[in-house]
């Protein structure tokens, strides 16, 4: 039985953790409706002129064009290949398993600097900097943990009788794969894949060693900015940035739901 004094004690500091983390984001969004020349919060005034200047500004929707593909890039690299890996590490019984698990979470323990230099200098071997298509296979190598932790997840709680009942029915393993297992883990891949494309839209310090002046991406661009001048316009992106990951929560509501997700966990 928990006291009234422990109950109180629990939700302030819940609450703690709530304002702690979204201060810094109720602070960018606000500075980005100042009507002033300078960023600053509480912010001058209130206005959406610097909305509409990063909606004019013709380096930053290309370079929140290439962002959306390198983005794209990744889930068509990461989804597939994902979702199989973590089928075959909860479903089946593989040899050297174990090893096998960690080797597919390796990128994940390898600071990223790391796994950019690295990348940079075998994409640069094969002549192949200067696309964007690159940066969306490095970013699918190296958030890939993620999206198997999503589908194990939810291949754990999948019912295995479902598959033998298919089987009996005459079902081969495609049709069953396709219509009883993808189905059952289609949760885990949805949850991954959102995750996967805003961690793709976001990742900065990958991209900055595998792009050019030709192919940078927005957090690039952002910060290729900041290094002459912090402007309004800038933490008007940043809100741009929220949306995305607001939208995104909000599709994972819509098409799996909050509730089945964090069960899952």
């Amino acid at each position: 039985m928990i006291s009234p004094t422990q109950r109180i004690l629990f939700w302030s500091i819940v609450w703690f953790c709530i304002v702690i983390l979204s201060v810094p984001t109720l602070i960018v969004v606000g500075a980005s409706v100042t009507a002033g020349n300078i960023i600053s919060f509480p912010p001058d005034g209130f206005s959406l002129k610097w909305y509409g200047e990063i909606a004019l500004a013709r380096d930053l929707r290309q370079a929140f064009g290439r962002s959306i593909i390198v983005s794209l890039i990744c889930l068509a690299v990461s989804v597939p290949v994902g979702t199989l890996a973590g089928l075959a590490l909860t479903r089946y019984r593989l040899r050297f398993a174990n090893a096998l698990q960690v080797y597919l979470l390796l990128p994940f323990t390898i600071p990223l600097i790391g796994s950019g230099i690295g990348m940079m200098l075998v994409f640069g071997s094969w002549r192949i900097l200067g696309s964007v298509w690159p940066v969306g296979v490095a970013l699918a190598v190296i958030n890939i943990p993620f999206i198997i932790w999503s589908v194990s997840s939810s291949a754990a709680s999948l019912d295995g009788d479902l598959e033998l009942a298919a089987a009996n029915c005459g079902a081969g393993r495609v049709e069953t794969f396709f219509h009883v297992t993808l189905p059952g883990v289609m949760p885990g891949v949805i949850t991954g894949g959102l995750l996967m494309f805003v961690l793709a839209m976001t990742e900065f310090l990958v991209s900055l060693l595998l792009t050019d002046a030709r192919t940078v991406t927005l957090p690039v661009q952002i910060y290729n900015n900041i290094r002459s001048i912090i402007t309004p316009d800038l933490a008007a992106v940043s809100s741009v940035f929220v949306v995305i990951a607001l939208l995104a929560v909000w599709l994972l509501d819509r098409l799996v739901g909050l509730e089945i997700f964090l069960k899952s966990k």
